[in-house]
């Protein structure tokens, strides 16, 4: 895996009610990421969604906030990349994931939607192509299916979001290399820290 990122996307839903929602954890890692790279946000309608772009590892990188809700992210995610010709393995895709616990985070490339919408919507919209990177930041699983929906959609415990931004920045100090298309040691470095 050597290849290098033009687009970041972080998932998540607009609007103060969702504001550090556990279901926004996308969102909170490229608000870091243009935070530390001086990136300011613009509000392009053309594509629904909030844009900027950085400096990373001597690369211009796009970072993009789809504004259309969560189950329409690929509406966004699909125009821009169309238009600026960026193929699905130069996007990183960041998203909450159920699977893995608060204050972990895993870079992965491919594989399904496993039941996110968000990834479900991209999927579609870059044409089936499932081959675009992403960045699980992990949010723990509530226990049972029925209680999923209300769990990420609500915020989590002031130790969970201390957890989670301990994961985000780690993730954020990964990211240079994951741009630069080194995977193994992003994902080695990334993969071996653990929030206490």
């Amino acid at each position: 895996m050597k290849d290098s990122i033009q687009l970041i996307v972080g998932l998540g839903n607009p609007g103060a009610q969702y504001d550090q929602t556990r279901h926004n954890a996308g969102f909170d890692y490229v608000d870091a990421l243009a935070d530390r790279f001086h990136g300011q946000w613009k509000t392009e309608s053309k594509y629904q969604a909030d844009i900027t772009s950085i400096q990373l590892a001597g690369q211009k990188v796009w970072l993009m906030k789809p504004m259309t809700f969560m189950n329409r992210s690929g509406q966004s995610v699909g125009a821009f990349a169309n238009f600026f010709k960026i193929p699905a393995n130069e996007i990183l895709v960041a998203h909450d994931e159920l699977d893995i616990p608060a204050g972990n985070a895993r870079f992965k490339l491919g594989g399904g939607h496993g039941g996110h919408n968000g990834l479900r919507d991209i999927i579609a919209r870059l044409a089936n192509n499932k081959g675009f990177y992403r960045l699980r930041l992990g949010i723990g699983h509530p226990g049972h299916a029925s209680e999923v929906t209300n769990y990420v959609l609500s915020k989590g415990r002031p130790e969970e979001r201390i957890s989670l931004e301990r994961a985000i920045d780690a993730a954020t100090e990964s990211t240079s290399l994951a741009v630069q298309g080194d995977w193994a040691k992003a994902m080695n470095t990334l993969h071996s820290f653990k929030a206490e």
